[in-house]
């Protein structure tokens, strides 16, 4: 009688893979990128050389990143400024300056974001932009009562012609700081974008207010939506009353003639400034699941540019819980290829 064989042992590992489930990765779990684009930048990913320092000035130096977080109410704040890969490359300081702060207690708390770029190519740019996030920042903290109630009470035109008067006197003060040292007050000047957070629960107004370019963004259900307040550009022909004087008078007659050369300033008169930023503004109510984006143009450029970015971090930032801060500096500094400016950001996420 014919014995039927007897079946091969299968080897360890089979064993394992028949009797433990597969684990599926979940949709919208992807590990963290360094770069997103067709091609990596140029430069390296990581910090190559050190601003130089003053031995008698160790205070001016800027660390390459600053971190920050906390939970307050129904939201969560993650906030980061990073030199970019071109400052790193070159051994220059970080322009980008971060400050964030919390001023009262309980549910009269108010947090403040605050950042600043300071102007491109001008020795001190980080000093310009570091002090305009304190000035703004004493200016708010004063006024923190105030701005707490106007914001409960929803009293839209108190805050935006209260926040107006204390960028523009923040702003003055770097202003009148370029004087003493000596140089151009566009050389020592910086953008400044600020946002205001209740720690109230109870209230889910979210203020927005600054000058200068960056941008403003909501991630909502999944999908990006840019909100920076728009600001009307002055277009067109001349008119009575308003820019340039007419050439000539209604019967034809020629006032003067236009040689391209400026009329010096009279001495009854000061010299004119050079035109200054428009002043941004703008309230939100938030949502549940939303996370509101406020950035520097190193950031809102390439989300406005490429749009594999804004894919990527919608698909990290939407998942249940917020990153911790490890995760959401990794997330920040994604880099793409053409953009090697600092990025400074702080991020949302309402409960």
């Amino acid at each position: 009688m014919s014995v039927p064989p007897v079946p091969a042992e299968p080897p360890p590992d089979a064993v394992v893979a028949q009797r433990e489930p597969r684990i599926e990765r979940p949709a919208g779990t992807r590990g963290p990128r360094g770069h997103v684009g067709s091609r990596p930048p140029t430069y390296d990913a990581e910090p190559t050389a050190l601003p130089a320092a003053d031995p008698d000035d160790l205070g001016d130096l800027v660390a390459d990143t600053v971190l920050d977080g906390a939970r307050y109410g129904t939201c969560t704040l993650r906030a980061v400024s990073v030199r970019g890969d071109s400052a790193r490359y070159r051994g220059e300081p970080r322009r980008d300056s971060l400050l964030t702060a919390r001023f009262g207690t309980g549910e009269q708390a108010l947090l403040l974001v605050a950042m600043a770029t300071g102007a491109r190519a001008t020795p001190g740019a980080h000093r310009a932009a570091a002090e305009a996030c304190h000035w703004i920042g004493r200016a708010v903290g004063r006024s923190h009562a105030r701005l707490v109630e106007d914001i409960r009470g929803g009293r839209r035109g108190d805050l935006k012609s209260g926040l107006h008067r204390l960028t523009d006197r923040s702003l003055g003060r770097l202003r009148a700081g370029a004087g003493e040292r000596g140089v151009a007050p566009e050389e020592y000047a910086a953008s400044l974008r600020c946002l205001l957070l209740p720690a109230d629960p109870a209230c889910r107004t979210r203020v927005f207010f600054g000058v200068g370019p960056g941008g403003l963004f909501r991630l909502r259900e999944g999908q990006w939506q840019d909100i920076e307040p728009q600001v009307a550009d002055v277009r067109g022909e001349a008119v009575l009353g308003f820019g340039s004087p007419p050439s000539q008078t209604p019967e034809g007659d020629r006032l003067t003639m236009d040689l391209g050369i400026p009329t010096p300033p009279s001495s009854y008169e000061p010299a004119p400034e050079p035109p200054r930023e428009p002043f941004r503004f703008r309230t939100s109510v938030a949502r549940p699941g939303d996370t509101l984006l406020m950035c520097s143009g190193g950031l809102a450029d390439p989300l406005r540019g490429e749009p594999e970015l804004g894919e990527y971090l919608a698909e990290r930032w939407s998942l249940p819980e917020p990153p911790g801060l490890a995760a959401f500096l990794a997330d920040s500094q994604v880099r793409v290829k053409g953009y090697a400016d600092d990025r400074t950001a702080a991020a949302v996420w309402e409960a």
